[in-house]
């Protein structure tokens, strides 16, 4: 079976113009990960992890290593092609829509990889796909609001919705759950929830700080320190509290309950 990413001896670097010497950013990265599989990628604050998923995303390419995804190799094929094939939503793309647009118009610009809203291009599956997908993300009921006037954690489902509107193979989110209270937070995870049960070919790796963030449906974590693997694998034996406090050093007690984690500091 063809992965749907795999990484291979990955780091990448950037150069500091003051010094001229380059800083590291990932160092030496190995992971694969295998279609329908649910990732977490945690880890603290410059961590790198946000790098690593544009290299997912094929938004930057490695200073050393190989990246491939869905079976193409970065720097041997067209990233155009390969983009349409991921859905990618990170922190920026909500700032980049018109104030005037609805939620429904925000999903279905999705159909046509676009910003702006051309319904002229939207044939019924398009349309179809869009209704449904507001369904699944508890956005059906908010679809006429202006997406500018919809709260944060609302704005997320909204935008989660559009990325799939074109059945990509593989969702990358940076941190989804960043800035919601309770109530939103939970009804992400419950949209995603009910996403693995609907789609289960689909490959996601989601950023995080927070094992609270994490969907049940989680079933691979990694843990990333200074550009770094710490840990991977199958979430039950990498989200353990001597992994997680080598992660963020400090010492973490991690508790899970009806497939739930959390994480307080250990006494």
């Amino acid at each position: 079976m063809t992965p749907s990413f795999a990484l291979a001896d990955v780091s990448l670097w950037r150069w500091h113009a003051a010094s001229t010497s380059r800083v590291p950013i990932l160092d030496g990265i190995d992971w694969r990960g295998e279609p329908g599989e649910r990732w977490a990628l945690l880890g603290p604050n410059g961590a790198g992890k946000t790098t690593l998923l544009t290299l997912l995303g094929a938004v930057e390419f490695p200073s050393r290593g190989t990246v491939e995804l869905l079976g193409r190799r970065l720097g041997r094929t067209d990233v155009f092609r390969l983009r349409a094939e991921i859905g990618f939503v990170d922190a920026r793309l909500g700032h980049r829509f018109l104030h005037e647009l609805s939620v429904e118009q925000v999903v279905q610009t999705g159909a046509t990889g676009t910003i702006g809203w051309f319904p002229e291009r939207l044939d019924a599956v398009a349309r179809e796909r869009s209704g449904a997908l507001l369904e699944l993300f508890d956005c059906a009921r908010i679809a006429g609001r202006r997406f500018a006037d919809c709260s944060q954690g609302e704005r997320k489902r909204t935008l989660i919705a559009r990325s799939l509107v074109p059945r990509p193979r593989l969702l990358l989110l940076d941190e989804p759950g960043a800035g919601l209270d309770l109530a939103g937070r939970e009804t992400l995870l419950g949209a995603l929830a009910r996403l693995a049960a609907e789609d289960a070919g689909l490959t996601l790796v989601a950023t995080t700080h927070h094992l609270e963030e994490l969907p049940a449906s989680t079933t691979h974590a990694l843990l990333l320190r200074d550009g770094r693997v710490v840990a991977a694998g199958p979430a039950a034996a990498t989200l353990t509290s001597e992994q997680l406090s080598a992660c963020f050093g400090l010492p973490v007690a991690v508790a899970r309950a009806n497939g739930r984690w959390s994480a307080t500091a250990a006494s």
